[in-house]
């Protein structure tokens, strides 16, 4: 697999931004219209008003381009909502992150990402949708220490108990995972986290 941060990592600033969000809303636009089937580089290109070979210096192909536009989709666009405990927090937001993951669109972003062979400085590109991910969890768990719950798991045990075996079954597994089975994992991976006043914080 090719890592190469020059073609995918946004620079800052000035024109290379603004090509950046042309192509992005181009092809995010023509996804919508035609299905990735009919899109080659020189309708982007023309939709965005930019050249084909602007395209295939920055991306490389159509297939790394498709993997840029579903990274910033899948880049979370706020904080998780906060209703009051980690236990809650987080069946909330797993329950978002799987109807989300397992839309069309979200299986077709994951498959994008991980058939890419690029990189963001330095970083694979499924590394970086981790990286989201992880950093969505570490702000429920620090709220949680924040409010003195006790038994507030890692982000590491919420990530492999949680967020790997949604990916697993959406992208590998005869059945998609559903709300009973969310539970359950939940239930699995937050067994003892508790309020300040010492009482189970929810039921999941």
């Amino acid at each position: 697999m090719s890592l190469n941060p020059s073609k995918s990592a946004p620079r800052p600033g000035g024109r290379s931004a603004r090509v950046q969000a042309s192509v992005h809303e181009a092809t995010r636009q023509l996804l919508n219209e035609h299905g990735r089937e009919a899109l080659t580089v020189p309708l982007i290109a023309s939709r965005a008003g930019v050249t084909p070979s602007t395209i295939y210096r920055r991306w490389g192909d159509i297939a790394e381009l498709f993997a840029d536009v579903a990274l910033e989709r899948l880049r979370p666009d706020g904080e998780p909502a906060d209703t009051g405990s980690v236990a809650t927090d987080m069946l909330t937001w797993s329950e978002q992150y799987l109807d989300e993951m397992s839309s069309e669109v979200g299986l077709a972003m994951m498959r994008d990402v991980l058939a890419a062979g690029v990189s963001t400085n330095g970083v694979p590109l499924p590394c970086r949708c981790a990286e989201f991910t992880a950093a969505q969890i570490d702000i429920i768990l620090a709220r949680g220490r924040a409010r003195g719950e006790a038994g507030i798991p890692t982000v590491d045990k919420l990530m492999d108990g949680i967020v790997a075996p949604i990916i697993y079954k959406l992208l590998f597994g005869p059945t998609a995972p559903d709300a009973v089975w969310l539970r359950a994992r939940l239930a699995e991976c937050l067994p003892n986290t508790t309020a300040e006043n010492g009482e189970r914080a929810v039921q999941v």
